[in-house]
């Protein structure tokens, strides 16, 4: 491929809210009027194959897998303490999912530290713990690549660093993108699903 672009045929890269990807192709292909320079990414964790425009990767917020220092500063800031997150579960739903979508892996990690913590004083609302999931899942992916160690290890590392003594939470999301719904109309049923299974619990701490 002649023309310079930001990511390499074989390159890792981390595409938020949908996980860690490797560029097998850079292509033109037509689209309208003109010839469109795409990126073909394989994402492993949903066996997709997607294309995406070159000049669109930056606003997507594509990104290069973080450096080997970055990675063990996402694990540090885990074990730091935190201000509280707020009462409202649907508060900080959207608040991390927010964090979610902006996707660098301090805001995958912010997430996993808050929820992991949540989870601990009161169960997750079913859309929280597909986050907590989903956010978990991805840090492990990143961190696993960045290190270059098994996913067995940086499970372990994760895990030490939350809380030695800590219950962890269970059965992960395979597809971190299985949250993200554009649809609208979809959240807001979720949200009332979740409001009507609160209807007996009203202090929502």
């Amino acid at each position: 491929m002649s023309k310079k672009t930001a990511f390499a045929v074989n390159q890792k890269i981390v595409y938020p809210s949908q996980g860690v990807g490797k560029i097998l192709e850079i292509k033109e292909r037509p689209f309208k009027d003109e010839m469109v320079l795409y990126y073909v990414i394989y994402l492993e964790v949903s066996d997709m194959t997607v294309m995406v425009p070159v000049k669109k990767a930056e606003e997507l917020g594509i990104r290069a897998i973080v450096s080997k220092d970055e990675a063990y500063r996402a694990l540090d800031l885990i074990s730091e303490s935190f201000e509280p997150i707020p009462s409202d579960w649907k508060l900080r739903y959207q608040i991390n999912l927010d964090l979610l979508k902006k996707g660098s892996v301090i805001d995958i990690a912010t997430i996993v530290r808050s929820l992991y913590h949540r989870s601990k004083i009161k169960e997750l609302p079913i859309l929280e713990r597909k986050l907590y999931d989903s956010a978990r899942k991805l840090l492990e992916d990143e961190i696993t690549f960045a290190l270059d160690v098994s996913r067995e290890e940086v499970e372990i590392l994760i895990h030490t660093h939350l809380e030695p003594l800590g219950a962890e939470i269970e059965h992960p999301t395979k597809d971190p993108s299985a949250i993200l719904d554009d649809d609208e109309d979809f959240l807001e049923n979720e949200i009332e699903e979740e409001e009507e299974a609160d209807d007996s619990d009203s202090d929502e701490e």
